[in-house]
């Protein structure tokens, strides 16, 4: 847990994505507090002639654009957390990417810890097991 989910502009590019990765993880750990061993993240590539922002392509807007989803459960993470999880990553993907469109999207997913988990557990008996 979490689980993270990034859509990029353009064709897969190795160095490109290790710098993603470890940026969204290292971000996910210092400003969400998540543990390193239970994130799992997915990359998808986009053609920018297959990304529309207004009706217009990105590769006529000559500008790069991501999304990403991650879900985390619910109530551990403060709204000021993900304020600044948003700003950091999209700052990140600003220095990744270069010429990001505003219309790059972070959404932090609060899923109830009855309804999410891994390894056949939820959230919830996780915690319950813990005694917390």
């Amino acid at each position: 847990m979490p689980h993270i989910v990034v859509h990029l502009s353009g064709q897969s590019n190795a160095a490109i994505n290790r710098r993603v990765v470890e940026s969204v993880a290292g971000l996910t750990q210092s400003v969400l507090g998540k543990k390193l061993p239970v994130i799992a993240i997915t990359l998808q590539h986009i053609p920018h002639d297959q990304w529309f922002i207004g009706g217009r392509p990105l590769s006529e807007l000559g500008k790069n654009a991501f999304h990403l989803d991650i879900s985390v459960t619910d109530e551990t993470n403060t709204k000021a957390e993900k304020a600044r999880f948003i700003k950091q990553i999209y700052t990140a993907f600003q220095d990744i990417l270069g010429e990001l469109h505003e219309c790059s999207y972070v959404h932090v997913i609060d899923a109830r810890a009855a309804a999410y988990g891994y390894g056949g557990e939820t959230q919830e008996f996780r915690h319950q097991k813990n005694g917390l």
